[in-house]
Order: structure tokens, then sequence, then C-alpha cells
């Protein structure tokens, strides 16, 4: 908190935490405010700003002065306060008053120190500040005021302001009687909280110590108890976060729980208890039995309401445009907890009233037209890639929601939806055959089968694939391994071996719907050894569908030849028996003692297995059988070993435990480009099979498969396209009915393998390029209504009637409007055919009405010259940094009561323009905001003049304020200010904005070629020595360039009219050409009488104006020669053959067969004529010489003829001069080129790409494209590499540890290298990355090594008590927050260091007394410094008798 003294008392000084500012309260402020209405009225000046406020927390206040602007005296205050900082102070801010009252701590009081209490509520002066010595009670006022901001009462808002006790309200405004209610809602109703009245009564006889009166809750207000008895009481608490805490009552006074105050009374017969609140915690107020009778507490307090309803924000709007509405909600709001909580919880309070929800429109615009589409259609295939297709038409929707179609033109700002797109482009399911089982039998001819499954595109085995190509599951196998049989007729015998190798697997048949014979398990053979019988049972069986059971049948319900039901089987020989094959191959017993004659020496044994098939999820390895000799155990070749007795194949499981997750890929999909680079995809999953025979996949997370990872994607078709015409959408129809044409663009481009496009030449596209344009808009255009001009008035003065006609026409397909019957324009509202008109007051009116003398006009500035002075009625093109003043010529009307607007809005004076007294408006320097539309206003007369800016190419411009004064088409009817501004009716008047834009732009290109005259015109020799002063002066003048040039508005519409087929073709640059001659002659160097006429007249320019003026036609009189000029060209400008007055310009834009210059000079004597061309004598020829009449013919005039030819007439009286230059100027061509594009690639060799187009004009004029055959020359480049250095990027190392320099509390910084590597990872230089943004090399870290902060201790006592050399100290360290240890000082240097001294007492010691003003001049008079003046004046009683 921060204190502000606006006072100081004599010898005041605080040395308290709080910081001292000084501010004297007789000083005005600086800045001020603008004079309200109320003080316009009065003599006060502004308010001054507000001042800082006297106190950071805890309720200021603040001032603001306002100075009397008069000698005499003002009415009222000059100074107002209001109040500032309403925030609660930190807990450990202490209260202000006792901060004051410890501030003269250090100040003797009667030759003593004191620590010095506050006294509140003093009933006399609150505002005084009263404090109470410590030790010895006295109590003493050490100020006459305390300081502004502190409070009255302990109990209330009410705070001194400047000694006074201002009253303040609980909403913090001065004056104000706004009250808490008893809930502590400011201005509330009360109905937050409930009021608890109850009482308590103790019994002793329970035995219990204690007892609890009551459990008031957090946030509980107006507590009072009352204990009548021998008990006492106590109070627990408990906080939201479940902190308990307990206070001991033992004797009267305030004390402090949990934030909260409690003023505790312990009278003879009773205890009370008040606690204002609210309460910091839930209180539980309990009892301590005490000996004798029973005790009685009453206790009353307003609890709060829990929890209260809360009235939402408003939902979002139920639509984006168009109109449509949101509500707001309520919600029931839990106060100890800040939460939302359910609704019940407020429906318990009767008090609660749930508030309505409430309703507002939202987003009321106009929806914009959009595309609307209809459901996507069934897929074409249910598989390998199908089309569907939906409709898509642009719809608008009004504010009711009726959706209508519209033109599709309206939705082209997007992109339209798409009307086709695949579908199921997923590969149809295929039969998938498994690996073969191994053949049923281990010798001879048996059978194998397989598993066929339907795999679909997911991998996993569904339906669907077509029945007819299911690859079959059985099919015959061969094992080349003769049987061993005894007899012929026993069955085949095969040895046992693993896994059912020598049983033989019949195939497996399985009930179905259809009946089939169902064959049971092979029983047991009838004997163990020999020859005996295998029997199993055969059933017709059928599968029922409906019940999903096997029923049995009678035989004759299956179809085919019921499978065997027994067959012979023989396992082993019985003993004793010699078994009779083949005589080749006998075979004896293995118990048989007889040693045969002929014992083989090798024979067959197993001898380990082979590899396993499988690295996991289960694999077979296979039995090695070796021919082996049975002396030696060594392998032999297999011949020596008898073929017939070769053991069988043996085979067993093997890598049966789980295999781990692994990258399964799919098939590459085709490429999405056939050149130009495409991308074709695949599915990479990470798939878990636990066992190799298993059909079930599952789908792992890639972190569960190793890396690396197969890649999901790659180019393909990286190859350039060729050359290919690329159309852009049409553009919108020229017409909207009758037959119109759209265009589109049509670029011949080339997509390149790097993905860029190029755009090339139309040469380059082989085939024909498409359609440019076609037709549009072929319905026929309906009639409307077309009118004719309105007639004159049909009265003289006063009111009267104008009328026009209403013509029913119909556009043909010509374009041209042909008169057709009014019926069929009956359906259309018909124009208006009559209106009211007045031209001029009547002789006899009594008061006639204000009139403004407007001009038609059109002024086009046309070099930098003095002031220039414009009249209201049309419109002015001007230069910028031009003087202007705007004129509004009235009749009957005081000029002083003109007003002007611009804009449609008041004009004020600016810095640059100003309002006259007479009327009008100044600009003194014209500026680009000066642009736009200026209303003169003359009762109810209004008339506008356009102003606009001609920029430094000769461009118009008009400020963004004027133009959305308009529509986009720049026409509209102007509007000016209604009653609430002008307190006359709203009137609008027709304005075109830029009716003449593109005459006066055209007149600015030519500007160019009339320049060079202005060229030739000021050189020296122009003049001719036998010319007046005033000659030359007038006639360079007038070949200089007109200041100003002035054009008729109606003259400018004629040309409009001839020229509506446009400004392009040769018709109008001539026409152009011929009024820019006709306006620099007619208009020469202006004064200010030319621009506007005195008031009541007329200005004409007709006729032809004279050279030199106040010339009567007195042909007796002798007089001077005289040079008339004419205003226009003789003869038909499309003619070959041209005649030209001389005085004008003469601009050749094409070879004509002949050019007469003529100069009709008058005088007496008549005049000689001669010619001179360049200031030069001019050379007669058969092609260029004068004529009989003084005119000069040139003869096919060309380039060579280009000059300032000047006709001279002389008789013996003087002589006059007249110029015309001759200039040829053509259309130049010339290539433009755009900016370069931004390089396809940042390093190692891109492309760029800029625009290049032919335009036809000058770098003055403004260019036009055009064909770009017309340009002429080697084309531009609009290609070129870029970017050739090789690709390098920032590469960093790891971040070193967190101990760099402290720069905040717990932040240090952390440093790393930032270096410069190419794609191979190597160092090169910094420059190769300059044009990469380098990563940053610091940055800030956490540590605790970094958690300090700047320990003060307290100042000193001050050295001086008054004067201007004491001073005091404290002491500044950097510690740690948590040990406290001290650090070196630069470790806290990110926060400023606190001052380790100040000035103190700066106070004037006062005159004539003689008094010590500082502590130490007891130490000045021991060291005998007295004499010494700068401490004998410090020291002067201690120095008196010295």
């Amino acid at each position: 908190m921060r204190l502000k003294w606006d006072w100081l008392s004599e010898n005041t000084a605080l040395t308290g935490r709080c910081s001292l500012h000084y501010v004297s309260s007789l000083g005005l402020q600086s800045s001020r405010t603008a004079r309200s209405e109320e003080d316009r009225d009065t003599l006060w000046d502004a308010w001054g700003s507000w001042s800082e406020c006297s106190r950071t927390c805890g309720g200021g206040a603040s001032y603001s002065l306002r100075r009397c602007l008069s000698s005499k005296t003002c009415e009222g205050q000059n100074i107002k306060y209001r109040t500032c900082s309403n925030v609660d102070c930190p807990a450990d801010a202490g209260d202000f008053r006792a901060q004051q009252c410890s501030a003269h701590a250090d100040v003797r009081y009667q030759g003593q120190y004191h620590e010095w209490l506050p006294m509140y509520n003093d009933p006399d002066n609150p505002c005084a500040l009263k404090c109470k010595a410590r030790v010895s009670g006295l109590v003493v006022e050490l100020a006459p005021k305390v300081l502004d901001g502190t409070r009255c009462y302990t109990e209330s808002l009410d705070m001194c302001i400047s000694g006074v006790c201002q009253i303040v309200g609980c909403d913090h405004e001065l004056g104000s009687t706004a009250k808490e209610d008893n809930c502590g809602v400011c201005n509330g109703d009360g109905s937050s909280c409930r009021l608890v009245r109850g009482h308590y009564k103790s019994q002793h006889a329970s035995g219990k110590a204690e007892d609890t009166v009551v459990s008031i809750p957090y946030k509980s207000r107006h507590v009072r108890l009352v204990l009548k008895g021998p008990d006492h009481l106590y109070v627990e608490s408990k906080t939201l976060q479940g902190v308990k805490g307990e206070l001991i009552l033992d004797k009267s006074g305030q004390y402090h729980l949990e934030n909260t105050t409690l003023d505790y009374q312990k009278l003879s017969d009773k205890e009370v208890l008040r606690i204002t609140g609210p309460l910091g915690a839930d209180f539980t107020i309990k009892i301590q039995f005490a000996s004798g009778a029973d005790s009685v507490v009453q206790y009353i307090y307003y609890q709060p309401i829990a929890h209260r309803w809360r009235e939402t924000d408003f939902f979002p709007c139920s639509v984006t445009c168009g109109g449509g509405y949101q509500l707001t909600s309520a919600e029931c709001f839990d106060l100890r907890s800040g939460r939302v909580v359910v609704d019940q919880y407020c429906h318990y309070y009767p008090e609660n009233v749930k508030p309505k929800p409430k309703l507002q429109e939202c987003n009321m615009e106009p929806c914009l037209a959009r595309w609307e589409s209809s459901p996507w259609t069934a897929c074409s295939t249910s598989c390998g890639g199908g089309i569907q297709s939906r409709s898509v038409s642009c719809v608008e929707e009004d504010m009711q929601g009726n959706i209508t179609p519209t033109e599709e033109w309206k939705c082209l700002y997007s992109p339209k939806t798409a009307i086709l797109q695949p579908c199921n482009t997923f590969d149809c399911p295929t039969w998938l055959a498994q690996e073969w089982s191994p053949c049923t039998v281990t010798c001879g001819q048996g059978l194998r089968y397989r598993v066929v499954l339907c795999i679909d595109h997911r991998g996993l085995h569904a339906g669907g694939c077509n029945p007819t190509t299911k690859p079959h599951i059985k099919e015959e196998c061969l094992v080349t391994i003769p049987c061993y049989k005894s007899m012929d007729t026993l069955p085949v015998e095969a040895k046992p071996v693993w896994h059912k190798q020598a049983i033989e697997l019949d195939e497996e048949i399985t009930v179905t719907e259809e009946p089939t014979f169902i064959p049971g398990p092979w029983q047991p053979c009838s004997r163990t050894c020999g020859a005996g019988t295998q029997r199993r049972t055969v059933k017709c069986q059928v599968l029922l569908s409906f019940s999903q059971t096997v029923a049995d049948l009678p035989d004759d319900e299956c179809d085919g030849v019921k499978p065997e039901e027994s067959q012979s089987c023989y396992r082993t020989p019985c003993s004793g028996v010699v078994e009779l094959g083949k005589e080749e191959e006998e075979e004896e017993e293995e118990d048989n003692t007889e040693t045969p004659q002929r014992e083989e020496l090798h024979d067959w044994e197993y001898e380990g297995f082979t590899e396993c098939s499988e690295s996991c999820g289960g694999g077979v390895q296979e039995a090695v059988v070796i021919c082996l000799n049975k002396q030696t155990r060594e392998a032999a070749d297999e011949s020596l070993c008898v073929s017939s007795r070769r053991p069988p194949q043996l085979l067993q499981d093997c890598k049966t435990q789980p295999c781990p997750p692994r990258w399964e890929t799919g098939e590459w999909s085709s490429c999405s480009a056939t050149c130009g680079v495409g991308i074709m995809t695949r599915n990479v999953a990470c798939t878990h099979r636990p066992f190799r025979d298993s059909n079930q996949t599952e789908v792992l997370r890639g972190e569960d498969c190793q890396n690396p990872k197969p890649s999901p994607i790659q180019a393909c078709n990286r190859f350039d396209c060729p050359p290919m015409w690329d159309a852009r959408d049409w553009g919108k129809c020229s017409r909207s009915c009758g037959g119109g044409v759209q265009r589109r663009q049509v670029l011949c481009k080339q997509r390149l393998a790097d993905g860029s496009v190029l755009e090339l030449p139309d040469t380059f596209c082989p085939s024909k390029s498409p359609t440019t344009h076609q037709p549009c808009a072929k319905q026929e255009c309906p009639p409307k209504w077309v009118t004719t001009d309105w007639s004159q008035c049909s009265v003289t003065c006063g009111n009267g009637v104008q009328r026009l006609q209403a013509v029913c026409k119909k556009q043909g397909d010509d374009g041209r409007y042909r008169t057709i019957d009014p019926k069929n324009c009956s359906m259309l509202a018909q124009p208006n055919t009559v209106r009211s008109c007045s031209l001029r007051i009547c002789e006899n009116s009594i008061k006639p009405d204000p009139t403004i003398l407007a001009q038609s006009k059109v002024y086009i500035q046309w070099r930098k010259g003095k002031k220039l002075q414009l009249v209201v009625g049309g419109y002015a093109y001007l230069l910028p940094w031009t003087p202007v003043v705007l004129r509004c010529p009235t009749r009957h009307f005081r000029k002083g009561h003109i007003r002007w607007l611009k804009d449609g809005k008041s004009l004020v004076s600016l810095p640059h323009l100003s309002l006259t007294s007479l009327g009008y408006v100044k600009i003194h320097q014209l500026l680009s905001s000066d642009a736009g539309i200026y209303t003169c206003v003359a009762g109810q007369a209004r008339e506008q003049l356009v102003l606009k800016i001609i920029g430094s190419k000769q461009k118009l411009s008009v400020p963004e304020t004027a133009e959305s004064w308009f529509f986009t088409d720049g026409q509209r009817k102007l509007g000016l200010p209604d009653a609430a501004s002008t307190g006359e009716r709203f009137q609008e008047l027709p304005i075109s904005l830029n009716h003449y834009d593109n005459i006066v732009e055209r007149l600015l290109e030519l500007k160019g070629s009339l320049q060079d005259v202005k060229d030739v015109v000021e050189k020296p020799h122009f003049s001719e020595k036998n010319r007046s002063t005033l000659e030359d002066e007038r006639a360079s003048s007038e070949l200089s360039g007109p200041f100003v040039l002035i054009a008729d508005t109606h003259k400018l519409d004629e040309l409009m009219h001839s020229l509506s087929e446009g400004l392009g073709g040769p018709r109008g640059e001539q026409l152009i050409a011929q009024l820019l001659s006709e306006l620099t002659m007619t208009h020469g160097e202006t004064n200010e009488s030319t621009l506007h006429p005195p008031e009541g007249s007329e200005s004409s320019t007709q006729g032809p104006l004279l050279h030199k003026p106040n010339i009567k036609a007195h042909a007796s009189r002798p007089r001077r020669p005289v040079i008339i000029q004419q205003p226009r060209k003789v003869g038909g400008l499309p003619s070959s053959e041209i005649t030209v007055h001389v005085g004008v310009p003469v601009l050749l834009q094409k070879p004509v067969a002949s050019l007469e210059l003529r100069c009709n000079a008058v005088g007496n004597p008549q005049p000689s004529v001669t010619w001179t061309k360049n200031g030069k004598e001019l050379p007669h020829s058969s092609r260029v010489g004068p004529l009989s009449t003084g005119s000069l013919r040139i003869q096919s005039p060309n380039k060579v003829d280009e000059g300032l030819y000047t006709c001279t007439a002389r008789n013996h009286l003087g002589s006059t001069s007249l110029s015309s230059w001759v200039c040829f100027f053509s259309v130049h061509f010339r290539w433009r080129v755009d900016p370069w594009s931004q390089c396809s690639a940042s390093c190692g060799g891109g492309s760029q790409h800029r625009r290049v187009s032919c335009t036809r004009g000058t770098e003055t004029d403004r260019a036009r494209e055009v064909e770009i055959q017309h340009c002429t020359g080697r084309r531009p480049s609009d290609t070129r590499v870029c970017n050739l250095q090789p690709c390098a990027r920032w590469a960093t190392t790891t971040w070193g540890p967190c101990h760099g320099q402290c720069v905040g509390p717990s932040l240090a910084t952390q440093h790393r290298h930032v270096y410069c590597q190419d794609i191979n990872g190597t160092k090169v230089a910094y420059r190769l990355c300059g044009g990469l943004q380098r990563p940053s090399s610091v940055k800030n870290c956490s540590t605790e090594a970094c958690a300090l902060h700047w320990r003060i201790g307290p100042w000193t006592q001050c050295t001086a008590t008054c004067g201007r050399h004491g001073f005091q100290s404290r002491q500044v360290t950097c510690v740690h927050r948590r040990s406290g240890k001290a650090t070196r000082e630069h470790h806290c240097m990110w926060r400023p260091r606190p001052p380790s001294w100040q000035r103190c007492n700066i106070l004037s010691c006062g005159r004539g007394e003689c008094r010590d003003s500082t502590r130490y001049c007891e130490k000045v008079r021991q060291l005998e410094l007295c004499p010494l003046p700068q401490f004998k004046n410090r020291c002067c009683h201690s120095c008196r008798n010295t």
C-alpha cells in the first residue's frame, strides 16, 4: 500500500513500510478536459485531470481542480473529490490511521519519544489524528486532520477528505446513501440470506464437560450470542480446506479468528459475543460447563443462502444468418465452493426463484446465396470403384426460413460443391487358397486338402466372392514310397509315425441343408495282429435351418452311393508267421533268432532333424534319413542301402511360441497422376497372428512393431507432362437477357516433374485452344417503361409542373429498343409523368425563397499555380497542395447563415481548413483527405461540388468515406442530415460521383503531349524584339499552358453521348484531342474573375477571344495589327484535310493529306503576315508555304514538320504574333513484366515465374493491356532459376545446464551451440543459412538457485530534523527465499535494487530560531567543529556558547 500526503505538519516523519509522496494541493494540473456545456455558461475553466489516489488500497480519495477565468468571484468550488482504489488491502498492510500515528514515533513530544496508538470513533472530531501513548496513556492530537481516505469510524465507509467527514455509500461513491442489506449486498433486498434465531439451555446433569451451542456457516453476518449463567463460551473454526482452529474467550476485548473480528464482553452475570462478519470459516460456538445452575444462550444471525440461481450467458444463435434467436438459462451455483451444482440444491431454499429464460434475436443480417446439394445416390458398384452423383443448386433463404432456387452466379463467391464422387473404391473380395495339407497316406496314392477363404479389402474372411471361380479344395496325391505288403490281399500297412502320419485321412463331410450320407469314425481293427475288419456307421442326415439341429433320415432320402460301412485292416504280423510278398522282398520277424546268411553291411537310420520351417508361430521339422555303415558307424552312399527298406518320413512340431507383432503391407494403389509426379499409397499396419495356421489377425498400435516402418506412400510417374490447355471458370454474362457473352481465360500450361506448373505461350500446346467465349442469357428481355426527358416548366415564375412521356419498349436481339403495345407493360409500375417545378420568384411574391447561383462547370487543374476559387454546382479535379476557396453565391439569403456539409456530415474547421463568416470554405493546402462531396446549404436550397484529387500518375483519388456514401456503382441519392441536426426535412438530390472520370483521365493522358509546348515557349528565343512587354507576357502565359481548364457540363455530356460506343476507338481519341485544344485555347491563364463571376451576373465563354482585348471595330481609324483567335478547328476531324486557326495546338495521331494554319490578321493599314518555325525564318518549298490569305499550308505533314509555328502581323503602327505547336504523337506498345514469384525451392536450385504482357501507352500514361502480337522485339523471359546455393539448415546441440545468469524469480538461462550444416551433416559457413530463421541459442529455465529476492532492513533515524542535509539509510541484501542465505547482489539484478538511502525531513528550520537540525551536534561540539560555518549553522543551539 502507498500513502500520499497532500498536507504536511511541521515535524512530521513517517518510518513505516509505506512510501511517501508529497503533492501540493494548490497547483493546477496542466492536462485539462474540454469545457462542458455547463462550464461554458459560467466563468470557470474546464476541470483538470484527476490526481493520484491518496491510497493504493482500502479506499482513498482523488481530486480535480479548476480555475476561475474572470477577475470576479466565480460561484462554486474550485476542487472536487472522488473515491478511488476501492480494493481491500493485504492482511499485513495494517490499519491506515494506526500507520499515521506510528509515523510520529521518532518525533519527540514534550522531550520524549512515544509509541503512539490510534484513537478511533471520536464523536467530536473524527477526522483529527488523535493518538494515545502506549506506556503513559497520554492522548494527544498529533495533526488537525488525517490523510484523505482515512475512515471516519471503524464500522462505516465514510471517509475523511480535507479534514471533513464525507458520507460514502456501499457503492464507494461520495455522497451516496446506498447501504448494505443484512446479507452484505449493496442496495440489496435481503433475499440472499435468511434470519436464524434460537436458544440453548445447558444440562449439567448430563455429566458432560462441554457442549455445542450452534454451528454458524461460512459467510454468515451479524452474529449475536448472549449467555446468562455460570458457564463460559469458546469458539472453534473449520475452513473450507479443512483447517481447524480454536479461540478461548477469557477476557473482554477484540479477538481475531480466520480473518474475522469477534467482540467479546464478559460481565458479572452474562457473556456477550458479537461478530459483524462475514465469517471467514464455519464457526462452532461451544459452551464449557461450570458448577452451578444451568445456563441459557440466546443467539441470532443471518445465514447466507449457500446455493443461488445464476443466469447464464446467451447460448449460441440458432442460425448463422437470416435471423435466429438465442436463449439464456439458469444454473445453480454453490457460493462456498464456487462451482455449479445440480438444480436440486437451489430448490431446497423457498427464497430462490429460478429466473425465467431470456430470448433475443440474433444474426439478423440476410443470408448470402449458398450451394444446396441433394443426398448422394447409391453407388453404382458394391466394390472395385464406382460413381455416385447428386444435384447441386444455388438457393436463397429468406427471414422466414423459406428456401428458393436462384441464379448460380450469386453463389460464385464460393466454389461449387462436387456433383460426382468415386465410391466403394476398395478391391472386391477374392478367393485365397491356403497351403495344401500333407497327403492322407504315407505311401502310395491318397488325397490332400486345403482351405479356401473369401478375403475382402480389409483382409478379413467374409462373403461376396463368385462361387463359380472358387478353387478346388481337394486333389489326389502320390507318395513315392512303396507300401510294405505281406500279401496282395492285405491293405496298405503304415508304420506308426508322429501326428497321425500312418492314419489315412478321409474326406470330411459336414451336414448341410440337403440330405447327405454322413460317415462316422472307423472303429478299431477287429484283430490286434494279422488281417482284421474295421466298421463304422453311415447315416443319412440333414441340417434343419430353423432350429440348427441335425435330423436322421431314411437312406433312400439321400442321393448317391452310400459309403462303405466296413473295410479290411492289418496292424502287425502275428508271431511265427512268415508273410509272403514278392519274391525279392522277404521280411523276417524281429524276434527271429536265425542269423541270415546275407546280412547287409549298410542300413538306413535316422540322424537328427532339419531346420524348423518357421521362425515362430509353429513349424515342422523332418527327420533326416542316412545310409549308415554298421561297423564304422559312418555315413555311406545311399546306393549301398536297399531303397525298399528306407524308413518313412517323420515330422515333429517346432518353434511353437507365438510370433511377435510385425508390419504387414498392402498392395500399392494406382498412381494419382499419369505424369508430373503422382502419389501411390498402401496400407501399412502393425499386426499380430498368434499361430501360423490361425486365420485371426489382430491389428495393434504402431509402437508395438519394431522400426523401421515401411513407407505407406511413394512418388510415381515422375516425368514432365506434355503442355495442355487449362481453362478457367466462365465469367459473368455480359447481359442478363436478350443474348450476352461470357468469357473465360484459357492458358497453355505444363506440369513439371517437380510438381510446379509452368505457363507457356499458346504455340506450345498442340491441339486447338478451347473456346474463350460463348453465348449466354439467350432468353428474351421483358418489356419495360422507357421515359423521355422532362418538359419545360409550365410557368415562368412561381410553382409549376413538368411532364414526361413513358413508352413501353422491348429490347431486340440487336440491343436496340422498339416500341410495343403498352399492355405488355401493364404488370409493371408506371413511372411518374408529372412533377412540380419552380424557376424563379414571381415579382409579386412577398418573400422570395433563397437560391444558390450555382455553375455547372467542370474544373480541371492543369498545373500548380496561385489560389484557386471554385463555385458550387459542378466537379473539380485538382492537384494536391493547391490553395482552394469554395464559394456559394446566393440570393435572398445571408451569407453568414450558409452551412457546409462534406459527404453528408457537417463540415468542421481543421488546421488546414476554415469556414469564413462570409460563407466561404478556405483550404490552405489541398490534401487527399479533402476529396469528397461538398454541399452548400442555404435554407431549403442545396448545391454540391464533387472534389477529387489528381495523383502523381494523373490518377484520380477519392477517400473511402466519400465512396462509402455511395453504392458500389457510384450512383446514389445524396442524403442530407435530417431534423436531428438541421431541423429541416430530409432532402435527396441525385448526383454521380464518377460521371466525368473517364474524360478527365483521357485529358490527363494527353497532358504529356502539351508539356513539350511549354518547354519550347519558355525558351528565350521565343519572344521577338519588336513585341511590347504586355504582349510577350500574354503570349508566354497563353502558350505555357493554362492554370485550370473550365468546361461546361452540357458540353461534356454531349461528348459522352458521342462516345457511347467507348473511348478506345480512333474517333474517340480525335474528339478528346479536339476538346483539349478548345479548352487550352479558350481558357488561358485565368484570373479570379474568370473562375467566379460577380454575383448576379453570368460569365460567357461563347464567341471568339481576341488576342489583344478592348479593340474596337472602327475601320476608318488607324490601328495596330490584331490576330483573331477562334475556339474551334475548321473542317471535320475525320477529314484528311485539317484546318486550324493559329493559337490552338495541333496534335496529329495519323498521317493527313494537308494541314492549314489560318492567321486572320486585321489592322489599318492591312498588316503583312510572315511565318517562322521555332523562332527562325520558315523556308518555303513546294510542300510547305504560305497562301494568299496569309495562312500556312503543309502538304502531307510528317515528323519533320514538328515545331512551333508563329504567325506575325506587321504594319507601321506595330506588330503582333500568335503561335501554334504542331506535333505528332503515337501510341507505344511495350512489354510489361510483373514481379518474380517466390522461388519454388529455398535452396539447391529452384525456379521463378512472372507474368509478361503487352501494354499500350507510355510511362506517364495509364497503360492498358492489349493482345500480345502488338508488341515487337524480344519477349522478356518469364522463367528463371533461383536459389542455386547448396541446401543447408541450422542445427543445434542439446541445451546446457541451467546455471546461467538469473533473469527472474526462479529463472536462469541455459545455452546451446547453433551452427549451420548441409544435408550430409557437415558444418558449413553461416552465410549459407542466412536466409533461414536462426534458432535461439539462449532460453530461460527454472532453477531453485535463482529463488532470490531483495531483503530490505528498516530505515535508520534521520540525521536531521529539518533543513536540506538530513538523510537515512537501510540495509538491502540479495538473499535466498527459503534458506535466507545472502548471495552476491548481481544475482538479484533482474529486479531493480531498492534504494539504500534517502533524504528525509526536508523542512525549513525557520528563521530567527536557534536550534539543532541534526542529532550529531553533541559530537560536533566535542570535536570542536563549531567554528566551521557548515557545522555552526546546523548545530546552532549546541554551538551557541563556543
